[in-house]
């Protein structure tokens, strides 16, 4: 699925017109590459959690030539998958249970407060 799809899918869905739609998605990337950029983990209950880790340098190899190449220390952006989404994911598609996320479990409470909560 592409933004431009997305932000269809939400137009459709909230019967906002496309406009609307693309503030609503725009927003939301913009709301979480904010938190992840300031280092607050992202937890969205039944979706999953986004947060940063940090990759240590290393020595690479350039592919084509073969020659030592220093990789800089940099943070990525890392997105854990919730136990729910994994089940949606993995379900059959023909079973009557995956018909809708509301049909999900509730997710239970996690231990630890989030940073930033969607």
């Amino acid at each position: 699925m592409t933004k431009a799809e997305l932000i269809e899918a939400v137009s459709n869905v909230s019967e906002l017109n496309r406009k609307d739609a693309e503030t609503v998605v725009e927003t939301l990337f913009e709301s979480i590459v904010r938190s992840l950029r300031a280092g607050d983990k992202i937890e969205i209950r039944g979706f999953g959690s986004f947060r940063i880790r940090q990759r240590n340098p290393r020595i690479g190899r350039n592919p084509k030539t073969g020659e030592r190449v220093e990789v800089p220390a940099k943070k990525i952006a890392f997105f854990k998958p919730s136990k729910e989404l994994k089940d949606l994911v993995n379900a059959d598609p023909h079973s009557e249970a995956v018909a809708s996320p509301e049909s999900a479990p509730p997710s239970p409470a996690s231990s630890g407060a989030p940073s930033a909560a969607l």
